[in-house]
């Protein structure tokens, strides 16, 4: 009896797997491996006495939490940018369109002397700012302004594809059976975009968190202050203390994956909701 044996729509799995994991593996996984096996070859006194040294968790604080402002930042005020250059048509709107790109290709050094020029106290902005007594560069805020800089692109490009093929009907469904525009906002159009925005609120997030270029410029790096976590891993290689780079690499790649495994799972959740209900 002859055997018959199924084809599939597109051949060569198997070569394209094989091909897929060793290039996982050599960008990803073998640089992470050999990491983590760096590390192992410390004690866990000498681990601990790295990554909980006063200064160190100084700048785990500012990485973080720098990074989830300016991703939150991101998600509301880049979902805005995405559904204006979808929704509406306006002179120069190429342009606007083209700009939101301008992260992806402008050096991060470039942008960080660029916001230096606007925001230090002699800049185009800060000096009007510093009549009120408010300090951008070289403080915390300065930072969270070019991690958001960094990440707007992300929550624009994800989010607008998705509400460029919302249907419109749904909305004026929604209108015509009373509801107000916050409801059909609530109840309509954010549960379509949301995992779209959770998506680029996770790449935004993730792209903040290894800032380095045009975070040190603005930042005025102060120990306990406004130095962040790559940073103090540069410098760390620097002074040829590279298992003190390598543990605190370590526990950002930890806690990085741990988030962003938060975040996907929260994702996960509400496709799965969003499929129930329809």
């Amino acid at each position: 009896m002859a055997t018959v044996v199924s084809r599939t729509v597109i051949p060569g799995f198997g070569l394209t797997l094989g091909f897929s994991v060793f290039y996982l593996s050599l960008l990803f996984l073998l640089p992470v491996a050999g990491l983590l096996i760096f590390t192992l070859q410390m004690s866990w006194a000498d681990f601990w006495r790295a990554i909980s040294h006063p200064q160190v968790v100084a700048s785990y604080k500012l990485s973080f939490g720098a990074s989830l402002a300016g991703a939150t930042i991101n998600a509301i005020f880049g979902s805005l940018t995405a559904w204006v250059l979808v929704r509406y048509r306006f002179p120069g709107k190429k342009v606007v369109d083209a700009l939101v790109d301008l992260p992806f290709a402008l050096p991060t050094a470039v942008a960080g002397i660029a916001l230096v020029t606007l925001y230090s106290a002699t800049g185009w902005v800060g000096q009007y700012l510093q009549v009120w007594d408010i300090r951008i560069a070289y403080s915390e805020i300065g930072v969270i302004i070019a991690l958001t800089y960094i990440g707007l692109p992300f929550v624009v490009r994800m989010v607008q594809p998705v509400l460029a093929d919302f249907e419109k009907e749904l909305e004026e469904a929604s209108a015509s059976l009373g509801a107000s525009r916050w409801t059909t906002v609530r109840r309509v159009i954010l549960p379509a975009i949301l995992p779209a925005l959770l998506t680029g609120y996770a790449l935004a997030f993730a792209r903040a968190l290894g800032e380095y270029g045009s975070v040190i410029f603005i930042s005025g790096n102060l120990p306990y202050r406004t130095e962040i976590t790559p940073l103090l891993i540069v410098a760390k290689a620097e002074q040829y203390d590279y298992q003190g780079a390598a543990a605190i690499g370590v526990v950002m790649l930890v806690a990085a994956f741990l988030l962003l495994l938060l975040i996907n799972g929260l994702q996960w959740w509400t496709n799965k909701r969003n499929g129930g209900a329809i």
